[in-house]
């Protein structure tokens, strides 16, 4: 080899491995994304939150149900008296509801129709044709044992969708790769920012203008705020426009889960680009928090697929509420409970990351 090449290379591999951030990302981060891709990832359906609705005495019904939640896939949901099963999927405290005959299912099955229904929350499609199949699967199993001996169980199953009737994916998954967007030009513009400036030579110029540090943040970060809210605002008339995603609740909702998200990944973008060095540290501070905070948010599994652990992580993650927000707004028509859950969240997290982000910023211009 050309023994000025050989140096050459040499150089480069010594001035990249000897910061030891850097040496953290590239050996220490594929590890650590690796391990919690590997809990998170999963394509099976599980922890459905199931209601139901018996009728008083309903024995059979009561068996069936049993099956339901021995099967593993399904785990109760417990509501207070005279809820409205519709209610329960709108605020996402159940993904499905089982309705029985009013009189009672044995009593039907007598008169000759049994027959149950079954409301599912069609806003995650592959959810919904999961519970759909499971359901079937149960209630056929389960009859045929209640009456042996019939060529034709005499319990009938009917499902309902509700909110994506036509169970299309684009439905899921645009408003899901919406905040993934907003997520990712957000983060990486703003970490890239005061490290660019670091490496031009300019951050010393508006270090000595006549600004606070509190003013020079402001000037940093409020431009990527006001990007970011068009940005948003363009990913939402996209998706209309292209993809017929449709937008049941108030704009004000979307305006304002738009706003509080911004501003919680403008903070973190602050952050990453006030603990590196270099543009080349920003752009894989900026993607090893990206990568896990997309997996985990989810956009394409569902959160409750993970295990114990990674669910807590996730909660930390602020693309998760994010992505409950719109898809609740965009589909189910912004059920007010969810909005305010989340957008709480999604604050507490903002003036978290705002406080660190300045507390860091401030020592970099010390």
């Amino acid at each position: 080899m050309n023994i000025t090449l050989a140096a050459f290379m040499k150089k480069e591999l010594t001035q990249t491995l000897r910061d030891v951030r850097m040496r953290a990302l590239l050996f220490g981060a594929p590890i650590i994304q690796m391990t919690v891709f590997g809990l998170a990832l999963s394509t099976e359906i599980r922890n459905i939150k199931l209601a139901v609705f018996p009728a008083p005495s309903d024995a059979l019904t009561e068996r069936i149900t049993g099956q339901f939640y021995a099967s593993g896939w399904f785990t109760p949901v417990y509501y207070p008296p005279g809820e409205d099963p519709v209610e329960l999927i709108a605020s996402g405290r159940a993904d499905a509801v089982l309705i029985p005959p009013a009189a009672g299912l044995a009593r039907s099955v007598e008169r000759g129709d049994g027959r149950m229904q079954l409301l599912v929350d069609a806003s995650n499609a592959t959810k919904a044709r999961a519970v759909e199949a499971y359901g079937k699967s149960i209630v056929a199993s389960a009859a045929a044992r209640e009456y042996r001996g019939g060529a034709d169980p005499p319990v009938k199953f009917d499902v309902r969708v509700l909110y994506n009737p036509a169970m299309e994916s684009s439905m899921f998954l645009v408003p899901g790769v919406m905040g993934m967007l907003v997520c990712l030009i957000t983060i990486i513009l703003t970490a890239m920012s005061i490290t660019r400036e670091r490496e031009i030579g300019t951050f010393e110029t508006i270090v000595s203008a006549p600004l606070s540090n509190a003013e020079v943040l402001l000037g940093k970060t409020v431009p990527y705020v006001v990007l970011g809210l068009v940005d948003a605002g363009l990913v939402v008339l996209a998706g209309y426009l292209i993809f017929g995603v449709p937008v049941r609740g108030p704009l004000w909702q979307l305006a304002l889960a738009a706003l509080v998200f911004v501003i919680n990944t403008v903070s973190i973008g602050t952050l990453i680009s006030t603990i590196s060095k270099n543009q080349q540290q920003a752009m894989l501070g900026g993607f090893m928090f990206l990568f896990p905070a997309i997996l985990m948010s989810g956009v394409m599994y569902p959160v409750e697929n993970m295990p114990s652990a990674v669910i807590a992580v996730a909660y930390l993650d602020p693309l998760m509420y994010f992505v409950r927000l719109f898809r609740n707004i965009m589909l189910k028509g912004g059920d007010l409970a969810v909005f305010w859950h989340n957008t709480g969240a999604l604050a507490l997290m903002a003036v978290a990351a705002v406080t660190l982000a300045f507390r860091r910023f401030r020592q970099t211009l010390n």
